[in-house]
């Protein structure tokens, strides 16, 4: 069902062939979740009502003006703005906007669409699917544990959850919204809602308080109590022998710790840094790209145009470097988090890779050569055995509310990996073949 779905992109939506062969197996997969029964949209999201049901039996019921246990409250207030202090009224109404698809063009669509609560708040999709068919050129980074972010969006154009949220209701593939009068005006006739908005900030419907409501219930989705975290608190027997050995590959030899750092001051694995790793360089040229780029973004400075190119055309593959226009961040993304890693599947910025051990494979031959490439993409040279175990440990970065979610993944995973692995390569990783001759080698000659 998914794979259908996938591939009527519609024109301008250009699918290679490694990205089928990469995410097939998953997206077939996802259609064989638990629970038949559960109502779905036009989109494959679960229906609203579904998961607001839940995400109700997910949260705790506590003091949201309070600090999250599993962060530090120093921490905490550093990153929550003092005109979006969290109360239980702000966040009530930024869960109610999450929800609602009234705020799209053509009401099919809300946060929740590819931020569904029962697919690891990410829609499991390689590339996320907005109003009229549309796609856009990235995957869905899940919204879980977004609160201590430093940027926003896979090349950091937003500053704050404030500023991002407001973003995807007036992008023409997303969510489609003209303007941000519109906007407002699908929900301010809605007594509920001017009853809200008054309650949680003291004013009337405006769409600065509905970008600060959705950043607040945001927040709230701090999900990090998993088998790893209760590994570094003492229990030994909290995650396997395997996962262990997994996470000393983790800090040593696969030098993940690089850019996702792993401590108590820095929970989520991320350097909040970005980098080229090699992922867009498959299929796209840097060079023309970033003139393409510059030429477009000259014509029209504005943030609006700006978040259009980044989701809508080709010019997405040149990340950073569209915020930035430095060349030295062409085809740079920010480092995802990986706590719950093992449920947000397919992985990097176009969704290209379909399991875990296609992520590792990928690391492990040093990327994908191009001249852009960071200069700590080295291979790896990983054995199948030592692959596996950091697989593994990947897996205990899970939130345990969703450990039934997170074994079906990874028994979907492992099958996938076992009967195709098609960014495996032996000679790259244990450079029994060098990047500069692979880069030779799709040079096509220029000898008559």
């Amino acid at each position: 069902m998914y794979r259908t779905r996938f591939l009527r992109g519609g024109p301008g939506f250009a699918v290679s062939v490694f990205f089928l062969l990469g995410a097939a197996c998953v997206l077939t997969g996802a259609s064989e979740e638990p629970g038949q029964d559960v109502p779905r949209d036009e989109h494959g999201a679960a229906s609203i009502e579904y998961q607001s049901q839940v995400l109700t039996g997910l949260l705790p019921a506590e003091d949201v003006t309070q600090p999250p246990a599993a962060i530090d409250p120093v921490v905490w207030t550093a990153f929550v703005p003092e005109d979006n202090a969290l109360s239980a009224d702000r966040v009530a109404l930024g869960r109610k906007l999450y929800f609602d698809t009234r705020l799209s063009q053509d009401g099919s669509v809300s946060c929740a669409t590819c931020h569904d609560v029962t697919r690891g708040f990410t829609d499991q999709l390689p590339v996320s699917e907005g109003i009229r068919g549309q796609f856009g050129k990235r995957n869905a980074p899940t919204t879980l544990n977004v609160a201590l972010l430093q940027s926003l969006f896979l090349d950091g154009r937003s500053p704050s959850l404030e500023h991002q949220a407001k973003m995807p209701i007036l992008n023409p593939v997303e969510m489609g919204m003209p303007d941000e009068d519109t906007a407002l005006k699908a929900i301010s006739g809605d007594p509920e809602y001017q009853a809200a908005f008054r309650k949680a900030y003291g004013r009337e419907v405006n769409y600065e308080d509905l970008g600060r409501a959705i950043a607040a219930f945001e927040r709230t989705l701090v999900f990090m109590d998993s088998p790893f975290r209760r590994f570094l608190a003492g229990d030994a027997e909290a995650i396997s022998a395997q996962a262990k050995a997994g996470w000393e590959l983790f800090n040593a030899k696969a030098r993940c710790m690089t850019c996702h750092p792993m401590n108590p001051s820095n929970p989520l694995g991320t350097d909040n840094r970005f980098h080229n790793v090699g992922v867009s360089a498959r299929h796209q040229d840097f060079e023309a790209l970033a003139t393409q780029a510059l030429r477009a973004m000259e014509e029209d400075t504005s943030e609006q145009k700006l978040d259009e190119l980044a989701v809508g055309t080709d010019l997405s593959e040149l990340g950073r470097f569209m915020v930035t226009r430095n060349r030295a961040e062409i085809g740079s993304f920010r480092t995802l988090l990986i706590l719950n890693i093992g449920i947000t599947p397919p992985y990097m910025h176009d969704g290209s890779l379909a399991t875990l051990w296609d992520v590792i494979d990928h690391y492990n031959k040093g990327g994908e050569p191009n001249p852009f490439l960071d200069g700590g993409m080295e291979p790896l040279a990983l054995t199948e055995e030592e692959i596996n175990q950091l697989v593994a440990f990947l897996f205990t970065l899970t939130d345990d509310r969703f450990a039934e979610e997170n074994q079906r993944q990874f028994e979907l995973q492992r099958a996938a990996a076992e009967q195709q692995r098609p960014f495996r390569d032996e000679e790259m990783a244990f450079r029994r073949t060098l990047g500069f001759e692979k880069r030779v080698q799709a040079t096509p000659s220029t000898d008559q």
